[in-house]
């Protein structure tokens, strides 16, 4: 047995990452090799005065990055020199954004493997691949969109699919042809953070249009379109972030008709569309001459593959919304759409979807569970909430008492476009967090949330 104590790496993350990342280091270093078995968990947190909690959470973070490998009854081994080699890049292992909206991160053994299978098949076209090509992405790759969209109940015409870098990268170039310096877009009065940053960056004005249950108001919309002469309506009206609300059909209807009316243009951002696809149809594909539609990747995949599907409504140039994109990102990656092809032809992407939908559904009924005594806004299939503080608390204050913790959580201020935000948070329940982190962090929130002192 190796006589091993893990270093103390004073990094300001929670002490069982450090054990697991020791770990990692010793083993780069030589001091840990293959086939050493290491000190029971209990040996360890004495040498450290650490609770064994703690190296326990330690050595099962140190599993899953494939550092090394338990045995009941014979103890805990650094894997073998075969097995380290496909470990991962411990430098890349905790680099993601806690308060971006991710969607659950697959655990599941076989899904993980299929998965890689895919960057496999891929890199033996790796040199091609690295090359320049179109920037609408090649034939093959919008003919797999196509036909992935299709599948998924979404209206495509493929002459008119521009595969882009990502759903902010195509509500940027859109908004570019659409609109001039000064001009006004109307959007939801909470809404996508990024539409915020875009539109001030190109110097355009924002009015948040007040809505209900459903969604925007057709008669606050017609009133707005009359009062400011907007160039767009930007929506997302499928797991609308941060509410989680879908605008039902009736609805959708009633937005496109004050749209036709008034010959404006619509900006769908549908970023959710390939995780709930028994959405309604598309806004857009009421309004086919006006709506461009923007189908992101990154919620059902993840976001590292920056990519998107962006319908060009019938009556705008795909060439003039092409040079747009040309001019801020050359072109998508190949490497990307490559990888994301290969799984939706070999029927990874669909048991993606299925494994992301179970996870969804699985953290929204943990959070509906902690947090019964709290005012949420969910959906099954959403990966955050939107969480309403009662009366007498703070959401400054619940920020600083959440502090350190993995969960996501971002407030009202971040999302609102009109008006003085309300006392609320969206709570993101996805990405790396485990479900027993989750739980914890959850139970904590509900604790701050409900804490007897704030409510007088």
């Amino acid at each position: 047995m190796k006589q091993w104590t893990p270093a103390r790496l004073d990094s300001g993350r929670p002490r069982y990452l450090e054990i697991a990342e020791a770990i990692g280091a010793d083993i780069e270093a030589g001091v840990l090799e293959p086939g050493d078995r290491l000190p029971p968990q209990r040996r360890v947190a004495q040498d450290t005065g650490l609770d064994f909690s703690t190296v326990s959470r330690g050595y099962a973070e140190a599993v899953r990055r494939g550092y090394i490998e338990s045995f009941v009854g014979r103890g805990t081994f650094v894997r073998a020199a075969e097995a380290l080699a496909g470990r991962p890049d411990p430098r890349r292992a905790l680099e993601e954004d806690p308060m971006m909206n991710m969607p659950p991160e697959p655990d599941d053994p076989a899904l993980l493997a299929r998965m890689q299978e895919g960057l496999q098949h891929v890199s033996a076209s790796l040199l091609p691949l690295l090359r320049y090509q179109s920037v609408t992405g090649s034939p093959q790759d919008r003919a797999i969109a196509a036909a992935w969209m299709q599948a998924n109940g979404l209206p495509c015409a493929p002459e008119r699919l521009v595969i882009t870098p990502g759903a902010h990268a195509s509500i940027y170039a859109i908004l570019t042809v659409l609109c001039e310096p000064g001009s006004t877009v109307l959007c939801e009065d909470v809404t996508y953070p990024g539409l915020r940053s875009i539109a001030a960056r190109l110097g355009l004005r924002l009015v948040g249009l007040a809505g209900d249950k459903d969604g925007i108001r057709p008669e606050a919309l017609a009133k707005a379109i009359q009062d400011h002469w907007p160039a767009a309506l930007y929506l997302n009206p499928t797991l609308q972030n941060p509410t989680t609300r879908t605008m039902p059909a009736k609805r959708r209807q009633e937005v496109a008709a004050v749209l036709q009316t008034h010959d404006l243009p619509l900006i769908e951002d549908d970023a959710y569309c390939f995780v709930d696809n028994g959405a309604p149809q598309p806004v857009s594909s009421l309004i086919p001459g006006l709506g461009w539609h923007v189908a992101g990747i990154s919620k059902c995949f993840g976001a590292g593959l920056r990519l998107a599907y962006t319908t060009v409504p019938e009556r705008a140039d795909p060439g003039q919304f092409s040079q747009a994109l040309r001019a801020m990102h050359v072109m998508v990656s190949p490497l990307n759409l490559a990888l994301l092809g290969r799984w939706i032809e070999d029927g990874t992407a669909a048991a993606i979807q299925k494994s992301l939908r179970k996870a969804a559904a699985e953290r929204q009924a943990l959070a509906g569970e902690v947090l019964k005594d709290c005012f949420t806004q969910s959906d099954p299939l959403a990966f955050n909430l939107w969480l309403t503080l009662p009366r007498g608390t703070s959401r400054a204050e619940l920020m600083g008492r959440m502090a350190g913790r993995q969960i996501g959580i971002m407030p009202s201020d971040a999302f609102t476009v009109s008006g003085v935000p309300e006392e609320a948070v969206r709570v993101c329940l996805g990405g790396p967090i485990g479900l027993e982190q989750l739980r914890a962090d959850l139970m904590a929130l509900n604790d701050a949330v409900t804490r007897k002192d704030w409510l007088g």
